[in-house]
């Protein structure tokens, strides 16, 4: 790479936003408004630290120090996790990587804040839900109305494809095919395609909703009461509000903090509840790396218990002549007396 006069931090900002990740990387809108979160984060944070406006800063200010300050500073003032760290920290080293392309004279400067190595985080089982419970969720809208039918559709669907929101909201009725063989394409993360199908119920629902929405000209498949495409923020609410009708019926489900990603897990988990090979479950959720998928086998207790009891049986620890226990009735008075 031939060497080029330096750019000022303005100017290296820009062409990374405006170039660089859209035309160059391809990034999709959700990784540029996560790197630019946290870049705005780092900008701030350092023109707070050196008592300076942030059109005075320089690229010089943004050294290895300043960058770990800022790390340090979002885990322990701001109180995120290590996760949430290293997702700033990648996102900082994609500007950094950037400007090292483009700015061999402060190289070294740049190479010792790509050096900060990641933080150990810990990996935390994924929540999910059983079946039963997901149908329960799915089933609590009032169908007889158009919102609620737009609220089913929505939550069965999200269920049956393990779809992220951003593929939600993103889907257009092009995008479907409702008679057989039904299936829906989803654009995933780095804009990534994959086809999935659909039970023949999320089909009907799908069908249903085309034609209780057809006075509309929108392409996309799901709409606010504004007729736009819904958002990240009203699927949420969507789903907590379900959610949250069926803790009423189910009081276990009170003490789970219910996301559309729990409901892109408990897809996850009945795929593999139902014998379904970990890398179809990968393709089916598109994930990147088998590992992604494997945590899922972590995660659920029954596989486990399954598990331990063909294990027990295998290792001939079990007397063959073993009966269940089955609580008498005088025992079952006694407890209902306490």
């Amino acid at each position: 790479m031939s060497r080029v006069a330096p750019r000022g931090l303005f100017a290296q900002v820009e062409t990374y936003f405006t170039d660089y990740l859209p035309k160059q990387r391809g990034a999709s809108v959700h990784t540029v408004r996560a790197y630019r979160d946290a870049l705005t984060l780092l900008i701030k944070f350092v023109a707070e630290r050196l008592g300076r406006g942030v059109a005075s800063l320089q690229l010089t200010d943004l050294d290895v120090d300043a960058v770990t300050r800022f790390l340090d500073h979002i885990e322990l003032e701001r109180s995120n996790t290590a996760a949430t760290r290293n997702c700033r920290r990648a996102a900082i080293r994609g500007f950094f990587k950037h400007l090292l392309r483009s700015d061999l004279t402060h190289s070294q400067q740049y190479m010792r804040v790509l050096a900060i190595p990641a933080k150990k985080a810990r990996q935390r089982p994924a929540t999910y839900l059983e079946a039963d419970d997901v149908r329960l969720i799915i089933n609590m809208p009032d169908r007889r109305t158009h919102d609620g039918w737009r609220d089913y559709t929505l939550l069965l669907f999200l269920y049956n494809c393990g779809a992220r929101v951003s593929e939600a909201t993103g889907m257009r009725w092009d995008d479907l095919q409702l008679t057989a063989p039904r299936h829906v394409r989803l654009f995933g993360k780095g804009k990534k395609e994959r086809l999935l199908p659909l039970w023949s119920e999320t089909a009907k629902a799908l069908h249903r909703l085309r034609g209780i929405t057809r006075g509309t000209d929108q392409q996309f498949v799901f709409l606010n009461r504004h007729g736009q495409p819904m958002t990240r923020d009203g699927i949420a609410y969507v789903l907590a509000k379900h959610a949250a009708a069926a803790a009423g019926v189910n009081q276990a489900l009170r003490r789970k903090r219910i996301t559309p990603h729990v409901l892109r897990h408990s897809c996850a988990v009945a795929l593999l509840q139902s014998g379904t090979d970990v890398t179809v479950i990968r393709d089916y959720l598109g994930h990147a790396s088998v590992a992604t998928t494997g945590r899922y086998i972590t995660t659920n207790l029954q596989m486990k218990r399954d598990a331990m009891q063909a294990f027990w049986k295998k290792a001939g620890i079990e007397p063959a002549s073993t009966k269940g226990w089955k609580p008498k009735a005088d025992l079952l008075a006694f407890l209902r007396s306490l």
